[in-house]
């Protein structure tokens, strides 16, 4: 779990200087820390490099716990203070985000949790949408050549195929080429939802890139696809299998 942290400097009655570093996702535990410094006589102290935001953040706060002590609040109380009226102290470290690898962990999580608001929206899972997707570029499918393309277990995409055919996005029907093949297809209503769903997916790529400009999107698209393709590439290589695809899905819509 990614924890709230909090750092700066904090002065006694002498003047000594001590570093302060605090690291906790409980608001009890926030009101135990600061109470405590201020009980024990430290107060914010001016950072020798100018303090800026979070050494303001750590001033306020202690500020904040000193007045609480002297009014005699508990931390019961303490943590009763709306959320609202408690500054935010979540910080990610500034070193981490020289990793790319973290950077694009806690990038996906958000982009994960973004495209995963729309498809619930509409009672769809990730599966779904990568169902539908893959008949729309590829043309009808054998369920069993389907679940070998997505690297899923065939009963799992049975139930994919299942959970779209009641709801009237894809049906299966005899292959024209061969009567004896039975294929998932996607239907012409299948094909609107799919454009539909899509421009809403859309939206979310707004949301998360909002901060470049369309020349910016589609570089970082292009490079985002380039190494997409070599791990891809490296997956089918080492015969382990896709493993860029979501997880199996659950029973049910």
């Amino acid at each position: 779990m990614e924890q709230p942290i909090v750092s700066g400097m904090a002065c006694d009655s002498s003047g000594t200087a001590f570093a302060v570093v605090g690291i906790s996702n409980t608001p009890a535990d926030w009101a135990k820390i600061f109470r405590s410094l201020a009980e024990a006589g430290l107060r914010p102290g001016l950072d020798p490099e100018g303090g800026g935001a979070e050494q303001a953040l750590l001033r306020a706060v202690v500020e904040a716990a000193g007045a609480g002590a002297d009014r005699g609040d508990t931390a019961t109380t303490a943590t009763s203070t709306p959320a609202a009226a408690t500054p935010s102290m979540s910080m990610t470290p500034p070193s981490v985000l020289n990793l790319n690898a973290y950077l694009m962990y806690a990038l996906g999580k958000v982009a994960r949790r973004r495209l995963t608001e729309r498809l619930e929206g509409r009672g769809l899972r990730l599966w779904h949408l990568t169902v539908m997707t893959l008949l729309a570029d590829l043309g009808p499918q054998m369920k069993t050549a389907l679940a070998a393309r997505l690297d899923m277990n065939a009963s799992d995409l049975v139930k994919i195929v299942n959970d779209l055919a009641r709801i009237g996005q894809v049906d299966c029907v005899r292959d024209d080429t061969d009567r004896r093949r039975v294929v998932v297809r996607l239907t012409p209503a299948g094909r609107t939802y799919l454009a539909e769903l899509s421009a809403e997916i859309a939206t979310a790529d707004d949301e998360i890139l909002a901060p470049l400009d369309p020349a910016e999107r589609e570089q970082l698209a292009s490079l985002l696809r380039r190494v997409h393709s070599h791990l891809e590439r490296s997956a089918a290589g080492t015969g382990r299998g896709r493993k860029d695809v979501p997880p199996a899905p659950r029973t049910g819509s």
